[in-house]
């Protein structure tokens, strides 16, 4: 089988969300192969899970700074997305690789980026139990990176990648931040916190388990040859085509959330 690659740029935050949207529908129609996409974020953007509330934000210092501030497509908790490589796959379910149910397919998704970060040198495994998709209640401020959930990548307990998953019309859509390095005042900031004392304990970067600044660059052909070798499928580049250009446009201005006061200049 044969799957698409997508490499993006760093992106804004409302486009990143519509075109992943985007290039679900397609997959679900039929109109577009099984998806791999890489990319970041440009600026730094703050997304929330598509049920959790706005205090989850802290709208005025996102807007000071020039974050953008985003309603993911899918569940989850807050999430500054910065220092990063992003990834998203869509895929059917229940065709092979993936399983038909939701926790397998995570879990084989995540294995695969397990498999990248050790072909890199990071002891990365995930975490034990039951994967545990339900989303948070609506009214939780809780920060992504507070704590891993089950099935998530991470090193000695400390998440080094958090990711998210939808279902539509007999696929899913799983995206996920790998984390390159940290910046906690930005971490903190966007949600309103002090500091970030409660987020910085429970994660780890690939710039702290290699004792060095990694780039996107660095990483993206060790997650694609990993997926290829974890799916058993090619994984060739290729682009969006018209319909999903177009949905994206579409799309673009239902994700995105106004924020408070003008960036810094």
């Amino acid at each position: 089988m044969s799957w698409r690659l997508l490499i993006d740029g760093d992106l804004r935050g409302a486009r990143n969300m519509a075109r992943d949207t985007a290039v679900l529908e397609a997959v679900a129609a039929g109109a577009a192969p099984p998806t791999l996409r890489l990319y970041g974020w440009g600026p730094p953007c703050l997304t929330i899970g598509k049920h959790q509330g706005l205090d989850a934000v802290d709208l005025a210092f996102c807007g000071a700074e020039g974050i953008d501030v985003v309603r993911r497509p899918t569940g989850g908790r807050a999430l500054l997305h910065h220092l990063e490589l992003t990834y998203s796959v869509v895929a059917p379910l229940g065709v092979p690789p993936l399983p038909t149910a939701l926790q397998e397919a995570y879990r084989l998704i995540c294995g695969a980026l397990v498999r990248a970060c050790r072909s890199l040198g990071i002891d990365a495994e995930l975490t034990g139990g039951g994967v545990n998709l339900r989303l948070p209640n609506p009214t939780s401020t809780a920060p992504c990176f507070e704590a891993p959930a089950q099935g998530e990548v991470v090193v000695a307990g400390r998440k080094l990648i958090g990711s998210a998953m939808r279902a539509h019309a007999g696929c899913v859509l799983q995206h996920g931040a790998i984390l390159l390095d940290w910046d906690g005042r930005l971490q903190a900031g966007a949600m309103g916190l002090a500091d970030d004392s409660s987020l910085r304990p429970h994660v780890t970067t690939f710039a702290a388990e290699l004792g060095r600044q990694v780039t996107r660059t660095e990483i993206e052909p060790s997650v694609v040859r990993a997926g290829a070798e974890e799916f058993g499928v090619t994984i060739t580049e290729g682009r969006l085509g018209p319909g999903e250009i177009s949905r994206e446009r579409e799309l673009m201005t239902v994700f995105s959330i106004p924020t408070i006061g003008d960036p810094v200049p």
